[in-house]
């Protein structure tokens, strides 16, 4: 916020509160000066940013050859991906989406092509890099992309007159292509992206183990800031701050009392009183990595009954990931889950009170990516696969309560990112 807008604040409105700003807001003085300072525990962070290995060019050239290894397999003779996650994971570029299609081509053999609005070429140009392919092909505003994209699938070669769509590709772009490429097929490229993008390396886990201790940094700061009457909108402003200071952008949803019970939270405004649940869930990422940690205590002494959810809950994520075993499928870990929870006297398949969601999901460069902990999921668990474990409890119009700390699974099986909670009173392990 400008410091011009900040003097146009009302003074009633300033002195009635906080601003929402991650710091203390106080009446102004005869100056007319405000105090935005940043509470102590916030001030004390510093930014943590050593240690911070990017993936190397030379880990996306063994990604673009796995994709490629993946294609032949799925008789797939090349996958188009537009501008978002997918492009980033294997060649490094950001790029996002628009009205005008961008993306690139991978195809089964041979270089990656682009194909770019004429008029954004040289920005292409700066943002790609050439170790993975330099041809950029560019379409000006009368001409079709989609002629592009299939002459490039043609030119490197056709075996299986198949074309891969990644699952962010618009309609729009997919069924361009459908329309010019008389006798192909377009398909479903998840299993290519989604085959490679599951199974996290070792620099990818250090890049997650990373994003999710400056999340728990982040939340411990901010969790000292509490207090009776607190806003919402000011605990969720301090997380923020505390981010901020550590370097990085991120923040969490916060969400008290019986809005607890709402797994993704509400829109009414809340304040913090004593007995109250308070749940956090949020996070940051580093290099596009992903964090994703939830953490529910109750602001003065809790109840019996909050105890006693609280500790069931914990049991049921413990359940989780003892679970977890390689070559087992995905949805034991959401039955183990869900029997400590139903077996307590919870409702079952999804019924409130109960478990209302699945038990996990996948995390990586996106918060929520492939695949889940959910009834139904036969996907062998296996190394480098990575998840949230977060068997949520949700008694409405009383309170919910979720315990949420992702896991990656090695050689000799599963493990934490981030120290589970220890008790209601100690939300850090």
């Amino acid at each position: 916020m400008s410091q011009n807008r900040r003097k146009f604040l009302s003074t009633a409105f300033l002195t009635a509160g906080t601003l929402g700003l991650g710091g203390k807001v106080l009446a102004n003085d005869s100056a007319g000066k405000y105090d935005f300072s940043l509470p102590k525990s916030i001030e004390d962070l510093s930014p943590m940013k050593e240690g911070v290995v990017p993936i190397t060019i030379e880990e996306r050239k063994q990604r673009i050859a796995k994709a490629q290894s993946i294609m032949e397999k799925e008789k797939i003779d090349a996958i188009f991906l537009e501008g978002t996650v997918s492009c980033f994971y294997f060649t490094g570029m950001r790029w996002g989406q628009s009205e005008r299609t961008f993306g690139v081509v991978i195809p089964a053999k041979g270089s990656i092509a682009y194909v770019c609005p004429k008029f954004e070429e040289d920005r292409a140009m700066e943002l790609l890099n050439p170790v993975f392919g330099d041809e950029v092909r560019c379409w000006e505003e009368h001409e079709s992309p989609y002629a592009l994209i299939f002459n490039i699938i043609k030119d490197r070669g056709v075996k299986y007159k198949k074309i891969g769509m990644e699952e962010r590709v618009r309609f729009f772009i997919a069924d361009g292509v459908k329309k010019l490429a008389t006798g192909f097929e377009i398909v479903d490229a998840t299993p290519v992206t989604a085959g490679c993008r599951m199974y996290k390396t070792k620099a990818e886990l250090a890049l997650m183990q990373y994003s999710s201790d400056i999340t728990i940094k982040a939340y411990q700061a901010a969790f000292a800031t509490i207090r009776l009457d607190m806003s919402q909108s000011e605990f969720s402003g301090n997380i923020s701050a505390a981010f901020r200071k550590l370097g990085y952008t991120g923040g969490a949803s916060v969400q008290v009392g019986k809005y607890s019970a709402l797994p993704h939270g509400s829109i009414t405004p809340q304040v913090i009183r004593e007995g109250d649940i308070v749940m956090v869930d949020g996070g940051t990422s580093v290099e596009g990595y992903a964090s994703d940690i939830t953490r529910t205590i109750v602001v003065g002494k809790p109840t019996q009954r909050q105890v006693d959810v609280w500790n069931l809950e914990l049991e049921a994520q413990n359940a989780a990931f003892a679970a977890i075993k390689i070559g087992a499928p995905c949805e034991v870990v959401d039955a183990a889950a869900r029997a400590v929870i139903e077996k307590a006297g919870f409702k079952s398949n999804y019924k409130l009170p109960g478990l209302p969601h699945r038990t996990g999901h996948g995390i990586g460069l996106e918060g929520h990516e492939w695949t889940n902990f959910v009834k139904g999921n036969k996907t062998p668990l296996a190394v480098g696969m990575c998840f949230s474990n977060e068997p949520t409890i949700s008694i409405p119009g009383e309170f919910g309560i979720r315990l949420e700390d992702c896991l990656y699974i090695a050689e000799d099986g599963p493990h934490y990112f981030s120290k589970q909670s220890i008790s209601i009173e100690q939300p850090f392990g």
